[in-house]
């Protein structure tokens, strides 16, 4: 048995790269190689065209019979007879180092900003490796976004994955810009950086990102992973797996605190669709693969923490709903998979508030965890139950009153307006350079909560109020 092992690993080394001209078939990204040597899922590959132009690829899918090959960049000026395959035996890598921290790169890691790539101090799989479970350590420490909604009430915390789920038209751009610029780790933040893959998105959109980075300063703590909306759509595949690759070099490796922030990942989810259709695979809901769940459990399945490193990998991947629909497939597996989702309300965006980012439906399953004394401040966690539980009546309210009229309303009914009112245009609204800190969020919180009288308060405590309440 030993014997055989050892001849099969021989009879692989042989065969590596090992290259074959010409393809039976060549579908949008994807060309059709017969009969060739067994080759592995996820092998990389060289294409090149008679022109000697070389092309990187992955193996889709591989039989006995024929081996499906996907390629990052087009397959313009290929054509059947001459173009050559190479199959290189290996899965497809990726130098990473801190260096990339600064600097523009495409989906496949490769520099668009007119200078080098610096020296790779590692090369690691696109794919990385799955975490033992019990190798993980609970996430508890918060992330000040600098942004009152986030903090105050679906508050970040250190190695969660949060998706913010926004539609056509809303500033969810100007939203990672922001977080991007202001959020750090308190204590730690010369360690926290920024790892942003942007996929799909069009010429003024990556041109407002860089342009923001700039301009804050950040741009030297941000890697920043950039497929336009005229890439080849196979590529958007690969992106994210390139900016968590490096994600995990800088939190496991070098013990950086890394928030990873992904945008569009509909349009991500678009492409899988896309080569699924492609390939005759028979689709899903909506049209997507039947393993769209799986497939998006292995991005966002690389955040968290492990035992015994310094380091961590936040997630925030931000989607697009079609038709502003939750439940959609995209949004709904996403749900099913992270600890919460940050909910964007069209008509809140239309009443001029930014972030429109309603309250209710949006939550964070481990915000529990880590707000609070020793932490953010040990009136947190009440205020937030109070500003839920107070905002979700002023809910109630206005559709009373929208029925009845507000002249109809009673007293206290009017409290809950004002104080929906001031909740709105002084808590949740800001400017998209503005940098509060958990403090400053906070007082917010109860100068808001002054518009209603004390016996209204019954989720904070006595000391509480006694403390920090001035109505």
């Amino acid at each position: 048995m030993k014997r055989k092992e050892q001849m099969n690993s021989v009879e692989q080394e042989l065969l590596k790269g090992r290259e074959y001209i010409g393809v039976n078939r060549i579908e949008g990204p994807l060309i059709y190689v017969h009969k060739t040597h067994p080759v592995g899922f996820g092998e990389l590959v060289e294409v090149h065209d008679r022109n000697g132009r070389t092309r990187l690829a992955q193996v889709l899918d591989t039989s006995d019979d024929v081996v499906v090959v996907q390629l990052f960049e087009g397959t313009d000026g290929l054509n059947l007879p001459s173009t050559r395959v190479k199959f290189m035996g290996e899965s497809f890598t990726l130098p990473v180092s801190a260096g990339m921290l600064g600097r523009v790169m495409n989906g496949l890691g490769r520099t668009i900003d007119d200078a080098p790539l610096p020296k790779g101090e590692e090369i690691m799989s696109i794919n990385g490796l799955p975490i033992n479970p019990t190798s993980r350590e609970y996430p508890r420490d918060f992330i000040q976004t600098g942004v009152s909604v986030l903090d105050g009430l679906t508050t970040l915390i250190q190695g969660q994955k949060l998706p913010i789920f926004s539609g056509n038209g809303l500033p969810h751009n100007r939203l990672a810009a922001q977080i991007a610029n202001q959020a750090t780790v308190p204590g730690r933040e010369a360690e926290t950086v920024i790892v942003f893959a942007a996929m799909g998105v069009k010429y003024d959109v990556a041109r407002y990102f860089i342009d923001s980075f700039t301009a804050s300063g950040v741009l030297n703590q941000v890697a920043f992973f950039l497929s336009l909306a005229d890439d080849p759509s196979i590529e958007r595949t690969i992106t994210p797996r390139s900016a968590l690759t490096l994600a995990e070099h800088l939190a496991f490796n070098k013990g950086y605190q890394v928030l990873v922030i992904m945008t569009d990942m509909t349009n991500y989810c678009e492409s899988l669709r896309e080569i699924s259709t492609l390939r005759g695979e028979i689709p899903s809901r909506k049209g997507y693969p039947g393993y769209l769940y799986s497939n998006l459990a292995e991005l966002y399945e690389r955040s968290g923490k492990i035992v015994g490193r310094s380091g961590s990998i936040t997630q925030l991947p931000i989607l697009t709903m079609p038709n502003d629909d939750i439940s959609h497939p995209i949004p709904d597996l996403t749900g099913y998979i992270t600890e919460g989702q940050i909910v964007f309300d069209r008509q809140m965006h239309s009443q001029g508030i930014y972030p429109p980012i309603n309250g209710l439906p949006s939550l964070s399953r481990l915000m529990k965890d880590g707000i609070g004394e020793g932490m953010t401040r040990e009136d947190h966690p009440h205020l937030a139950n109070q500003l839920f539980a107070s905002y979700s009546h002023v809910k109630d309210v206005r559709n009373l009153a929208s029925v009845i009229g507000e002249e109809e309303l009673t007293t206290i009914d009017h409290q809950y307006l004002d104080f929906g009112t001031a909740f709105e245009k002084e808590f949740v609204n800001q400017k998209d350079n503005e940098n509060r800190s958990i403090e400053e969020t906070l007082d917010k919180g109860w100068k808001a909560l002054e518009h209603l009288p004390p016996e209204e308060l019954r989720r904070v405590s006595e000391q509480e109020l006694e403390t920090y309440y001035k109505g």
